[in-house]
């Protein structure tokens, strides 16, 4: 009989393990001192981890060129934020490849030695901020919540977490988080022209949104500082193009050579942006140190 009851209580503390395992499990603290940048990935079982990345892109703020002016803003609201001032979350919209996410890893590096950190969350994880919240907020340091090229579908369940967490949620959020996010819309989520019939004019000639596009920019209002990037020139492209040349140690003969064949290579990727000129850059300057 003993043996019985003991084979039972085996098997059922195996059970127990086994639904352990799926159930939802608290957010473990990673091992701060690893890495200043962490990504948040959820397992096959459902659980959330922080991990570190190991190699983060080397990006220097000076490394970027013809954005000054979004520089600036950035440099200044990463900086009040580092030394315990009150500062705002952040939205870079605009065109691709002018430097947005280059320059968030470049702010990182800046002050990284300072006590900030960042942490890279997708947008399908958005969900999950609460807990990534709770888990840093006792934390000297201080934690960007980074969400790269964030864009939402109609009745994605992110675009109601970052809503909330950004302002709005009876919880008041830490002041050692902030959040960076980039994105090619300057909403978030798409626009329609139906959606234009949703507007009220008032017999004076006012225009006001509906309750449909109110809804779409208000996530959008609640980033605290909006940065917009544009298109570069051809003067600018060119400019950052030697730039990129030169961190690499070509000569200036080189650079001056180059023009023209990086004027080719933007024709045929049909974009004049920072990251062509990076592209080009990389294999131009391999090309020449192989024939050298």
């Amino acid at each position: 009989m003993n043996e019985k009851f003991e084979h039972l209580l085996v098997r059922a503390e195996q059970l127990i393990g086994r639904i352990e395992a799926v159930l939802p499990q608290p957010l473990s603290v990673p091992d701060w001192n690893a890495a200043i940048a962490y990504r948040y990935r959820k397992r096959n079982s459902g659980h959330g981890t922080l991990e570190p990345v190991r190699h983060v892109g080397m990006v220097r703020l000076d490394d970027l060129k013809e954005i000054d002016p979004q520089k600036e803003k950035i440099q200044r609201n990463t900086l009040q934020f580092v030394e315990g001032k009150t500062a705002n979350n952040v939205l870079l919209t605009g065109a691709r490849g002018t430097g947005k996410s280059s320059l968030i890893k470049a702010c990182l590096h800046e002050y990284a030695t300072r006590g900030l950190r960042l942490i890279e969350v997708d947008k399908a994880d958005l969900v999950d901020l609460p807990d990534i919240v709770d888990v840093v907020s006792e934390r000297p340091e201080k934690f960007i919540v980074y969400c790269d090229d964030l864009s939402f579908e109609d009745g994605e369940p992110g675009y109601k977490a970052l809503k909330s967490i950004l302002d709005g949620s009876v919880a008041e959020t830490t002041p050692n988080v902030l959040v960076y996010a980039t994105s090619n819309r300057r909403h978030l989520l798409p626009e329609y022209m139906k959606e234009n019939l949703t507007y009220t004019h008032t017999e004076d000639g006012e225009v006001h949104p509906g309750e449909v596009v109110e809804e779409k920019i208000s996530l959008s209002e609640r980033f605290g500082l909006w940065v917009s990037f544009y298109p570069f020139t051809q003067a600018e492209y060119l400019t950052i193009v030697a730039q990129w040349l030169a961190s690499f140690g070509l000569p200036a003969a080189d650079v001056a050579a180059a023009r023209p064949h990086a004027l080719v290579w933007a024709l045929e990727r049909a974009s004049r942006s920072g990251r062509v000129a990076y592209q080009f850059a990389r294999d131009y300057s391999g090309r020449i140190g192989e024939a050298a």
